[in-house]
């Protein structure tokens, strides 16, 4: 078993690190208090081509794997940047899977290559607020019309992020109700389309953290939508979406994991400057030791990450390993960041010092793409054999 990063993978952590580093604390505590998009650093990652690493290459990107996407996120956080960074560029990524694997030969072609330079961007309206992690409870509807060329959409999306800064949308629907399906996950279809319409009302959504990438409700009133726009087939659109459910999980975990590591880094160089009676505070094992279990902790917590990647890249089903990486790497970044805080003491709560900002970025993750608590129904019911208890 070889646990060593190919040439090529190292040379993408160092290149990624050395643009990432560009982009200091400071910059990002900026975009952060002043609710500001990352501009600069999405445009610089999109004119190096990193959007396109999972893309292939006849659409402009340069067909890696989901290790290499891993890597390159990780980095991305682990430079400060955190999941301002990470979620300004990662849906353009694992939310490309659908769209790369169902899409039309023309909507690649008219598409793909505009998301890959960054000259589009897109957001993905998923998640419903009566619904929630029940996708299959989705109301958004879709109504073809009887020349067969124009959807009319009426629905509400809620925490979508990027809209405000997006063109795109990859929007789920219902095109057939729930009860006329014989299947709850059937009657289900995905488009791409235009986000920016005055039949779509996006209010922003006053939150926690991550303040420099807006999270929105969407409400969408009479949306035309040519047929041209929509993903593959009518009706298969939950299908669709799981071949983007590992990738997301693993790339998520990732950037926690590299969140991890800059608070922890942080918290290391404190405890090495701050003199408290006389001594560096370091030298106490009540802050050395949770810093050196939070170091065990992210290191056990990447051996999952990098099976689940390596599994996903070999076309090996990765759903166990992709959902403990997630899980796994959350909670050992949210405590690093906790620690991280406690090592500072009361500069820790400021702003200036960052690693509150880590945390609440970190704490995030814990919720997001899916709670902790569904992972753990997942491997219950599908690694143990438990009944389902939903």
């Amino acid at each position: 078993m070889d646990f060593t990063l190919t040439e090529d993978q190292q040379s993408i952590r160092e290149a990624v690190a050395a643009l990432a580093a560009q982009f200091d604390d400071e910059y990002w505590l900026h975009k952060d208090t002043n609710h500001e998009f990352p501009r600069e650093f999405y445009d610089a990652f999109a004119r190096d081509g990193w959007l396109g690493i999972c893309v292939p290459e006849e659409h402009g990107g340069t067909g890696l794997g989901i290790t290499e996407a891993s890597i390159m996120l990780e980095e991305i956080s682990a430079s400060g940047g955190g999941m301002n960074a990470a979620s300004s560029l990662h849906g353009m990524i694992f939310g490309m899977h659908p769209v790369i694997k169902h899409g039309s030969p023309e909507m690649k072609a008219r598409l793909l290559p505009q998301i890959v330079s960054g000259e589009m961007h897109v957001c993905f309206g998923i998640t419903e607020p009566d619904a929630g992690l029940d996708t299959t409870a989705t109301k958004t509807f879709a109504k073809l019309n009887e020349a067969g060329d124009e959807y009319t959409v009426n629905g509400r999306k809620v925490w979508i992020s990027k809209a405000l800064n997006s063109d795109k949308v990859l929007l789920l629907t219902r095109t057939t109700k729930v009860e006329d399906c014989q299947k709850k996950t059937d009657g289900m279809t995905l488009f791409l389309t235009d986000v920016k319409s005055p039949n779509i009302e996006i209010r922003p959504i006053p939150k926690m953290g991550r303040e420099a990438v807006d999270s929105n409700e969407l409400y969408i009133d009479d949306l035309k939508i040519p047929v041209e726009d929509r993903v593959g087939d009518e009706g298969q659109g939950f299908k669709y979406l799981l071949d983007g459910l590992n990738p997301e999980r693993i790339l998520i975990a990732a950037e926690a994991l590299g969140l991890g590591r800059v608070a922890l880094k942080k918290a290391v160089a404190y405890a090495n400057e701050r003199v408290v009676f006389g001594r560096p505070i370091g030298k106490n094992q009540g802050i050395a030791f949770p810093l050196a279990d939070s170091r065990m902790r992210l290191d056990a917590a990447e051996l999952i990450l990098r099976k689940a990647s390596w599994k996903y890249d070999q076309g090996i089903n990765a759903g166990q390993e992709a959902n403990a990486a997630k899980f796994l790497c959350s909670e050992a970044a949210t405590e690093a960041c906790d620690r991280a805080i406690q090592t500072h003491g009361g500069f820790g709560y400021a702003r200036e010092y960052h690693v509150e900002r880590y945390y609440k970025e970190a704490r995030l993750l814990k919720l997001a793409p899916l709670p902790q608590e569904m992972v753990l129904n997942y491997m219950a019911e599908h690694v143990l054999g438990l009944p389902r208890s939903y």
